[in-house]
């Protein structure tokens, strides 16, 4: 696990950095292709589509090595799984009922969001494919006190826990099937069906989370995996506020700085934020933003800066002497991998605010916009 883990991190980060290069140009120019020839958007469409599925593959070879920076939050479960109704529905098609059971308690849990919805989308899908009929996908929380551990597959402790069962009806799995569904690059699937890293993904990211998953299948039966989630201890009121703000991609008048050594990914953050109608300034390290900075105070409205640089200083260490002079800087960073900067345990530090490459023109714009209007 670790050597994966180092491999895939060395990897991720330059790989990220290029596939940031081909999305963001590729991006840009489905925005601004005319609609004749039709050929010419689909093709672009295609290529973008591709690089899509290149970055997911990275991120789910971080995810199994639990590589993947969290940012933990408060969340109600039965929100989150009511909230993805829609996008269930849609994705799953007609012959596939879906059906949600809440918990009558609502209790809390303390996830990535984003993730966790990635990772219940993940087994649906799967769930989809086990039943090429057409059936039922159940999605039940329950809350569950333990006060003994729970010993086999997967070894759950005492405690209260948020169990979150993604179940079907479908074709089931063998018992030796079953042994090996979480390991990376293990598939039942046609070739070009699957990656074989889906449910190695919801493993990694359950277990970075602190978590445990157990899965149940008998062939012709069906198949149900549980997530195990500690309870987190917290007022609602609280958890109202950590939720963070919901943007928009409205440009304003505002400064940027943009740090980035990457010659091609600089060049396109700073195209990308002036058609959205920022005032940019760049730079190519740490002490470049720095001089940039000098006699600036109050000008500069963010800093939209890469973790790793050359020369010595990391993202975070231009971060922190940048709020020396200008204690009230908002910073956000950028970033193909980076295990110890901003990220440990897990997790990313607290207060710090990131945007993992590859990122999509929106993704830029809701990002940025909420930093600023924060």
């Amino acid at each position: 696990m670790e050597t994966l883990g180092q491999l895939t991190g060395g990897v991720a980060h330059d790989f990220n950095n290029l596939l940031q290069i081909v999305m963001g140009n590729l991006d840009m120019l489905r925005r601004h292709l005319p609609d004749d020839p039709p050929r010419l958007r689909r093709s672009a469409d295609n290529a973008f589509a591709g690089a899509e599925r290149a970055a997911t593959l990275t991120q789910r070879l971080l995810a199994f090595a639990r590589r993947q920076p969290l940012a933990p939050k408060p969340v109600s479960p039965n929100a989150l799984v009511a909230g993805m109704s829609d996008l269930l529905h849609r994705t799953l098609g007609e012959m596939v009922t879906v059906r949600t059971e809440p918990a009558d308690e609502d209790w809390l849990i303390e996830v990535d969001d984003n993730q966790l919805e990635s990772a219940l989308l993940n087994l649906s899908v799967n769930a989809r494919d086990a039943m090429p009929a057409g059936g039922t996908l159940t999605l039940a929380i329950r809350n569950l006190s333990l006060a003994e551990p729970i010993r086999g597959q997967s070894e759950v402790p005492a405690g209260d826990h948020v169990v979150i069962a993604v179940s079907d009806t479908g074709e089931g799995m063998a018992p030796d099937v079953v042994a090996r569904v979480f390991e990376p690059f293990f598939t039942t699937k046609e070739v070009g069906k699957g990656t074989g890293l889906g449910l190695s993904m919801v493993y990694g990211f359950v277990k970075q989370s602190g978590g445990h998953i157990h899965i149940a299948s008998m062939e012709g039966a069906g198949t149900e995996v549980r997530i195990y989630l500690p309870r987190l201890l917290i007022s609602r009121m609280a958890a109202a506020d950590a939720a963070e703000p919901k943007g928009d991609r409205r440009g304003g008048d505002e400064t940027i700085l943009v740090c980035e050594d990457d010659e091609g990914v600089r060049a396109n953050s700073v195209e990308s934020l002036r058609e959205l109608g920022y005032d940019v300034l760049e730079a190519g390290d740490a002490r470049e933003a720095l001089a940039v900075l000098q006699g600036r105070c109050g000008k500069i409205d963010l800093l939209f800066t890469d973790v790793v640089l050359p020369g010595g200083m990391t993202g975070s260490d231009l971060a922190v002497q940048a709020r020396v002079s200008c204690p009230d800087l908002r910073v956000l960073f950028t970033t193909g991998y980076a295990r110890d900067a901003i990220v440990h345990h897990g997790r990313l530090d607290a207060g710090v605010q990131l945007l993992p490459k590859p990122f999509a023109f929106d993704d830029l714009a809701v990002k940025v916009r909420e930093m600023l209007d924060a």
